[in-house]
């Protein structure tokens, strides 16, 4: 979600210019000291601390990984659901949608909770939302039913997923470079383990990967209640339109728009190659946890050394190109292509996260000025990750309806030009990207947990 995930490449590219990173050179991991500076990864010099860290960073960053596992868990089941309920893929599909539409909708709501509210009770209020609708979904007996769950388990995960990256950086130990690095690591093991947990507890019965779920957050919840101290509350309270003010902001409008493109084919991979794969859920669980491992590797390791050699824009950039002409190979190959291009997706979105990240922390990291018209990067990345999930609850929706319409290489066709129209956006307003990014290079990349939801 955008996600998209998030932030390294922007801690990184700070450090890329000279610039020095606050959190880090508060705690002794910065680049520099103020006469020079050296060539030192802050992610090498921040992950020295990666383990030693208090209770509450721990608790956090646990229910992360089963609330990121929540997003893939029910890749696996998506046929068995459909059998078990007597369902169509169309209607089944719908699990994705109301789940991202109510997510995209969040986004508006997410600051304006937490400014009034803090940090600590918005995580409890989404865990608490997210065990009592994972634990519905799994007594549901029709389609409607479940789709309806998995919307309020949506709202829960978008309050705590929204939320959780800040508190993890205001309790960490070794500055924000190891917060970041952790809960990237969360977030790639829950991506990857979602659908290997759907697959393990889903082939006895499509119930138990939401019972599970709730179980596993309930856990959560009480770690969280425990050990987690309460967040100092933001200076100013946002309102429920300041994100969507935001986007009259170029630079970002042009990130939003071009992520929105991509969301769309991301999605489509997602929610709809479970049931072209037609696999048992071990077979499905396997190839979408070789998705999410290569997501994480790439994300994590690949992308951001891949910015540096050749410019975040044309990483970017081809990256979308291969990503579309994977999901194109993917919809005509034989099955056995049709897995192999699944899989190898996953490292063209892992990029591309990352990529998406520093654009629209580049181009939202300063505080508002009524003369350049800057937004608060916390509002801005609200309304960045608004308009880009609204793809994510389209795509699953409309793919199989373009099946029905069409054939069932169509929808892979679709998703092929939506990957390269997101292109094309990054290529028309390259210089308002470029430009903008350059100008408001991130300096505290780590203290805005929405920005990291768009992973």
């Amino acid at each position: 979600m955008t996600s998209s995930t998030q932030g390294p490449a922007a801690v990184r590219s700070a450090e890329g210019t000279g610039a020095h990173d606050a959190d880090a050179h508060d705690t002794g991991t910065g680049t520099g000291t103020g006469t020079g500076t050296q060539d030192v990864d802050a992610f090498d010099a921040g992950a020295g601390g990666l383990l030693r860290q208090p209770k509450a960073v721990w608790a956090t960053a646990g229910a992360s990984v089963v609330a990121f596992m929540g997003i893939g868990l029910v890749d696996p089941i998506l046929p068995s659901i459909a059998k078990g309920l007597d369902a169509t893929a169309s209607q089944v599909s719908l699990l994705f949608t109301s789940y991202f539409l109510i997510t995209a909708v969040a986004m508006l709501l997410t600051g304006f909770v937490s400014s009034r509210i803090g940090g600590r009770r918005t995580l409890l209020l989404g865990l608490a939302l997210v065990v009592v609708f994972a634990g519905l979904s799994g007594t549901s007996g029709s389609v409607g039913e479940l789709v309806g769950f998995r919307a309020g388990w949506g709202l829960g995960n978008a309050l705590f997923v929204s939320t959780a990256l800040a508190v993890i950086v205001g309790a960490a130990a070794g500055g924000s470079a190891a917060a970041i690095l952790l809960y990237e690591s969360a977030l790639g093991l829950g991506m990857a383990c979602g659908p290997l947990a759907g697959a393990l507890l889903g082939d006895a019965s499509w119930r138990y990967p939401f019972f599970g779920t709730a179980f596993l957050m309930a856990i959560g919840f009480l770690c969280i209640t425990v050990f987690l101290k309460e967040q100092p509350k933001p200076a100013r309270k946002t309102s429920l339109l300041d994100p969507v003010r935001a986007l009259g902001h170029g630079g970002l409008a042009s990130a939003a728009a071009s992520a929105f493109f991509y969301n769309y084919t991301f999605f489509t991979v997602l929610a709809f190659t479970p049931f072209v794969l037609d696999m048992s859920p071990y077979r499905s669980g396997a190839v979408f946890f070789c998705w999410g491992l290569l997501l994480a590797v790439f994300s994590v390791l690949v992308a951001p050394r891949m910015q540096k050699r050749f410019g975040s824009l044309k990483v970017l950039g081809g990256s979308l190109v291969l990503l579309a002409a994977d999901v194109l190979v993917l919809g005509y190959g034989s099955h056995t292509t049709a897995v192999v291009c699944t899989i190898l997706s996953g490292a063209f979105i892992g990029v591309n996260n990352t990529v998406y990240t520093e654009l629209a922390l580049g181009v939202s990291d300063a505080p508002p000025d009524s003369v350049r018209g800057y937004p608060q990067r916390p509002v801005a990345s609200a309304g960045y990750n608004f308009v880009r999930w609204f793809a994510a609850a389209a795509a699953p929706f409309l793919a199989p309806r373009i099946e029905e319409w069409a054939d069932p290489h169509v929808p892979f066709v679709v998703a092929a030009v939506t990957a390269l129209l997101g292109a094309v956006v990054v290529l028309v307003r390259r210089g308002a990207l470029t430009t903008e990014a350059e100008e408001l290079r991130p300096r505290h990349a780590a203290q805005d947990g929405v920005a990291v939801f768009a992973n």
